[in-house]
């Protein structure tokens, strides 16, 4: 079956099996690495997307899930101006130790900056709550968000696109 759907700003149609999970080719056919399957029961979050701009995990989803959409993935993510505050705070504030979380962390944290993106730590820990982090804890990891929410007000907010 065809299945069209925009990744990262690049149309793609595949003549592929529907029924293929969205993670092994995002992964496996389009070389999109830093989608990493943990858990594979879309519990960890190591997998999340943004699908037309929700945050989904890819390891539950079949592909057929993706037809007429469009993903931005971790990759996509640290190509905007927004993403590349998110690496930049992550980094200044030590967030990533082994860095297998760390993609579906930037995915999440950019969608909580372009959906809401206020500085507070109570509404972060609920916007990040459905990724495990199992090395760094969270703390760093909130510390990194609250202050890419912190600079966010000086770009412009159109940046993000």
């Amino acid at each position: 079956m065809k299945i069209n759907f925009t990744i990262n700003g690049n149309h793609i149609c595949l003549d592929i099996d529907p029924m293929r999970r969205l993670i092994d080719v995002i992964r496996n056919d389009l070389g999109f690495t830093g989608t990493k399957e943990g858990c594979g029961e879309g519990e960890c979050g190591a997998c999340t997307i943004l699908l037309d701009g929700k945050p989904v995990t890819s390891c539950i989803l079949n592909v057929i899930h993706a037809d007429g959409k469009e993903i931005l993935t971790a990759e996509g993510i640290a190509q905007k101006p927004i993403g590349k505050l998110l690496i930049d705070c992550f980094d200044e504030t030590n967030a990533v130790q082994c860095g297998f979380c760390f993609p579906g962390f930037l995915v999440v944290s950019y969608y909580y900056l372009i959906s809401d993106g206020e500085p507070s730590l109570k509404k972060i820990k609920s916007a990040l709550s459905g990724n495990i982090c199992r090395c760094t804890g969270y703390k760093k990891i909130f510390e990194s968000v609250m202050l890419a929410c912190e600079r966010k007000p000086r770009m412009n907010t159109n940046e993000h696109e």
